[in-house]
């Protein structure tokens, strides 16, 4: 890396920086090729690595679940094409916790030139001059990024929480809602807080069995999305595991 290189990273709401990858399923255009779909982009530190490999099984193993999100990975690293294919060949072999045999089906950046790392602030000189960092980029069916995340080397990513941000942000765009700490799938969402002080006690008002309010500002109902409506359904793919389909919560005021 050339001497006082300073990293530069997109921020939220920026639109993803276009690059041209050399892959393990072959070239990419991106996002051009992914419009339409959620895309998470991640970077590991390097192939042959104890956590990086448990990720890419589990990554691996529950590709089905970020398919019916309507959501595609895509990894990279700054390793050659045929490291990452014989990596990969190697992750197959191998037997952890339950995941048996995976095969990673999505494509995995050869980035030796480390462009693509540069363009989207996956190095950190501090961290390391050659390795890019565990960073994860969420980025819209419209190229914008929607959540940035880093992990530490020795830290492994929740792919779950991964799931769960992406069935947030899709809640929120579908039903113009937030959504609360710990929030998962098929618990209330918070309606957005009145600009007005009429609009306030309009709101406060309006409670039911299906609205509540804690304050004026703060007001939770029931998600009008439905499953169909908050993510792509697959033929034959499951909701997501960690996501069971249940009945959605009825509140009442005392």
């Amino acid at each position: 890396m050339e001497e006082g290189f300073t990293p530069h990273m997109p921020l939220i709401g920026d639109m993803a920086p276009e690059f041209h990858g050399i892959t393990t399923q072959g070239e990419i255009d991106f996002p051009k090729d992914y419009h339409g779909k959620w895309v998470i982009l991640f970077s590991h530190p390097a192939d042959y690595t104890p956590v990086c490999t448990t990720e890419f099984m589990t990554f691996a193993s529950e590709m089905g679940e970020f398919k019916a999100l309507n959501t595609e990975l895509i990894g990279l690293s700054i390793d050659s094409l045929y490291a990452h294919i014989a990596w990969l060949r190697k992750i197959k072999e191998l037997v952890w916790k339950d995941i048996k045999h995976v095969e990673v089906t999505f494509p995995l950046i050869a980035d030796l030139s480390m462009d693509i790392a540069k363009k989207y602030g996956m190095l950190h000189p501090k961290n390391s001059a050659t390795a890019t960092v565990r960073a994860v980029f969420i980025i819209d069916p419209n190229g914008v990024i929607r959540a940035i995340l880093y992990y530490p080397a020795t830290t492994g990513r929740n792919i779950e929480e991964l799931k769960r941000m992406i069935i947030a942000l899709q809640t929120a765009d579908c039903d113009k809602v937030a959504t609360p700490a710990n929030w998962i799938p098929g618990d209330d969402v918070i309606l957005p807080p009145p600009g007005t002080c009429g609009a306030a006690m309009e709101r406060v008002e309006q409670v039911n069995e299906y609205q509540y309010c804690l304050d004026w500002f703060l007001c939770f109902r029931q998600s009008n999305c439905t499953q169909g409506d908050s993510y792509h359904e697959l033929e034959g793919v499951p909701y997501p595991s960690m996501y069971p389909d249940r009945s959605r919560r009825h509140y009442r005021i005392p």
